[in-house]
């Protein structure tokens, strides 16, 4: 294409994409005022505005997010027809729909993604648009169906290229204008169970994941929008970094959790030794949670004189077990059961009174006469303080805060349900992230507190007193005036005038999902997968009767002594067949200069793993140097100004003793544009744990990456360019670094 051709071309596409924003105001002005008319609309019923409302508040937003990159290519085919595809579809109104701009999402923009020289999908050329702001600054094309695939020009991978060496700002970014083959074909991978995506670091995995659900939520609209999604993550600084990726992608019905946010209310104030993690997260813990309830199930050591107004009865432990051994084989959880040892140690009780005291004129035969006696009875033993005390003392109900805190902090309850001592604490309510599955358990392992006529009871005072208000309202004629009467085609249902004083609920679906522990959702999302105990699978399985998950991990990674080091040991109970493997190959992230020390790395504790393939060099070496012990602050110092005065985003990574910095596994899933790495020995002194979190530390960095050392290095990092020699020649260690190539 000549320049004069170019420049033509480049009017018309300035000209196309200035009519799709126009379109895209009318648009948004519209929905925007219908909106406002539906707030403040009175027709229809409470809960059809409410639908409105929200339907009209979702299509605003999706409308909003389209403003930054609304159209980011076009793709023509050999017939001439060219399809231009964007963040959403826009439509011709005028002209039976015609499409004037095809969502990412749909079918026929997958070639944007998939097609190739050799493979091009019926498509002649794919272009793809460089914008600022709402203009189309430049284009790229790439010629489809022959060999070199591109126009005098073409600029190839430019837009990726572009992509990946931009600064990194403070969250994740949308991969909808640069997604690639490899991953185009995860995300539209069309599987009803668990999908399972690996990659090394950079490899965009979790942008992946997110873009999958996005394709679900449009693909699947009604089936996942009515029960949300949820995001599960390491940590909320990563929640933080991905949060808006959805969002800007137009979905909004999504939940954000770490596995410690997973029980509602619950607040995680300390951390476990690995030895207490690795023993809660072995689904071994069952047997000692149940062991744990029973031995809260007990029978009194001596007998228990209970004093009656015309009897004294006793509770032994003969009456004790047989209501214990009826109440366990009833099968229900610990606080339902207590009704079941009630009753029966209520109804032993009662015939021992009854015998006594109707003994010479009472027989069973008068079987009416000794029930009105036994009910007598009944109503005397449930207001009898000692009965009362017994029961909660061999029954007791239970919380599985309570259960939990006082197992943990009690020797002798630890012993006699068979847990390791490791488990042991001074406070027993000093709750841990590993003790979140565990509390979540015993929600089902002990069940609610018998309360579930509470609500009944009370839905029908309220009806009981909507329908006196009414007969008030339909006899009283002598405090009415005619025009005041009501008939009877005016009268509400009693249950009709109650419900117009119940509270609706007006919070959105994340809201209500979060707060709910027995939510379910369509699909959840489970990032940094490898470092999830057997017993944090379980929460989460149950979170999603569907079985419809996509788990993102490195097992490369894995930090946790509770984690996964098989996907299919770890799904295969869960969702035998059901699970599929898809891993990720080209790392988008780390530099191929830092990827070379870190692939080192990675061969020494775990040689059978490939590392991902760069995708691009950056020009600056790697670099380590050594510095003495009162010499290190200043070192950090340094580098903290240095990069201060350039753009972009830095962190220190080290030791938690180092100032300022940060632990390695706090920055999973994070990148930065330059990483200081502070005493690697000390990281790796931790073992395979300590290895796995210096490579983490290591492939943060998408263009610079500096190491401090106060002992020697460690061996395993020799690829990095020793600059100790340099610091001192009038330029930081940043800027020799600079001048450094591989």
């Amino acid at each position: 294409m000549s320049i004069r051709g170019y420049e033509d071309e480049l009017r018309s596409e300035r000209s196309y994409v200035a009519g799709l924003y126009a379109r895209l105001d009318a648009e948004r002005a519209e929905a925007k005022a219908r909106h406002a008319a539906a707030l403040r609309g009175s027709g229809g019923t409470l809960v059809d505005r409410e639908v409105e409302v929200r339907t009209l508040a979702r299509e605003v937003q999706r409308l909003n997010v389209a403003e930054g990159g609304l159209c980011f290519g076009r793709l023509d085919t050999p017939t001439g027809e060219v399809s231009y595809i964007g963040r959403i579809g826009m439509f011709d109104r005028a002209n039976e729909y015609e499409p004037l701009l095809l969502d990412w999402r749909a079918p026929a923009a997958r070639p944007f993604y998939v097609a190739t020289g050799s493979h091009p999908e019926g498509m002649r050329r794919r272009r793809q648009f460089h914008t600022r702001g709402r203009e189309v600054v430049e284009f790229t094309d790439e010629v489809l169906g022959r060999p070199d695939g591109r126009e005098r020009g073409g600029r190839g991978d430019a837009a990726l290229l572009a992509a990946v060496n931009a600064p990194r700002g403070q969250g994740m970014r949308d991969i909808v204008a640069t997604i690639q083959a490899e991953q185009d074909a995860i995300i539209r991978l069309d599987h009803p169970g668990v999908l399972v995506i690996e990659g090394g670091p950079g490899t965009g995995k979790t942008a992946v994941a997110l873009h999958r659900v996005a394709y679900l939520l449009y693909t699947q609209r009604e089936r996942m929008e009515r029960h949300g999604v949820l995001v599960v993550g390491p940590n909320p600084t990563f929640l933080d970094h991905i949060a808006h990726v959805l969002p800007s992608l137009g979905e909004t019905n999504v939940v954000f959790a770490t596995t410690g946010g997973l029980v509602p209310g619950l607040h995680v104030t300390a951390e476990d030794t690995p030895e207490a993690a690795r023993s809660k997260g072995s689904v071994a813990i069952l047997d000692v949670l149940t062991a744990a309830i029973a031995d809260r199930q007990r029978l009194p050591q001596d007998p228990v004189l209970v004093e009656l107004t015309d009897v004294t009865v006793r509770l032994d432990a003969e009456i004790a077990r047989w209501a214990r051994d009826e109440a366990r084989a009833s099968g229900l959880p610990h606080n339902k059961a207590r009704a079941v040892f009630t009753d029966v140690v209520t109804w032993a009780l009662t015939e021992r009174a009854i015998a006594r005291i109707g003994r010479g004129w009472l027989s069973r035969d008068d079987r009416a006469a000794w029930e009105n006696l036994r009910e007598d009875l009944r109503g005397e033993l449930a207001e009898n303080d000692v009965f009362t005390r017994v029961l909660d003392d061999l029954w007791p109900v239970l919380t599985p805060e309570i259960l939990l805190s006082e197992l943990f902090s009690s020797p002798g309850r630890l012993r006699a349900a068979g847990g390791d001592d490791v488990l042991l604490r001074e406070h027993g309510d000093a709750w841990t992230v590993s003790d979140v599955p565990l509390l979540d358990e015993l929600v089902d392992l002990l069940g609610t507190v018998d309360t579930v006529d509470a609500a009944e009871t009370e839905r029908k005072r309220e009806t009981a007193y909507a329908a006196g208000v009414l007969d008030l309202l339909t006899t009283r004629e002598d405090h009415m005036d005619d025009e005041d009467h009501l008939f009877a085609t005016d009268l509400l249902y009693a249950e009709d005038l109650a419900d117009r004083f119940v509270e609706r609920d007006t919070r959105d679906l994340a809201e209500r999902a979060i707060a709910d522990r027995d939510w379910t959702y369509g699909h959840v999302v489970v990032d940094e997968a490898q470092e999830l105990s057997e017993m944090d699978w379980r929460v989460l399985m149950r979170r999603c009767p569907s079985r419809s998950f996509t788990v993102v991990g490195d097992l490369a990674q894995r930090r946790s002594p509770a984690g996964t080091s098989s996907w299919e040991a770890m799904l295969e109970p869960y969702v035998p067949g059901r699970w599929m493997y898809r891993s990720l190959s080209v790392n988008y992230r780390t530099p191929s200069e830092i990827m070379t020390v870190a692939a080192a790395l990675l061969a020494e504790f775990s040689p059978g793993t490939t590392p991902p393939e760069s995708v691009r060099a950056c020009g600056v070496a790697p670099w380590s140097r050594h510095v003495g012990d009162d010499d290190i602050a200043s070192a950090i110092e340094e580098f903290v100004r240095d990069e201060s005065g350039r753009e972009g985003t830095s962190i220190v990574i080290g030791p938690p003793d180092v100032p300022g910095a940060v632990a390695a596994y706090e920055t999973k899933g994070l990148e930065f544009d330059a990483v200081l790495v502070v005493e690697p020995d000390r990281i790796l002194a931790d073992g395979p744990r300590g290895a796995a979190e210096l490579y983490v530390a290591l492939t943060r960095a998408t263009q610079r990456l500096g190491v401090l050392h106060r002992t020697p290095l460690p061996p395993v990092l020799s690829g990095l360019v020793d600059i100790t020699s340099s610091s001192g020649s009038g330029g930081s260690e940043h800027e020799v670094a600079a001048g450094m190539r591989p």
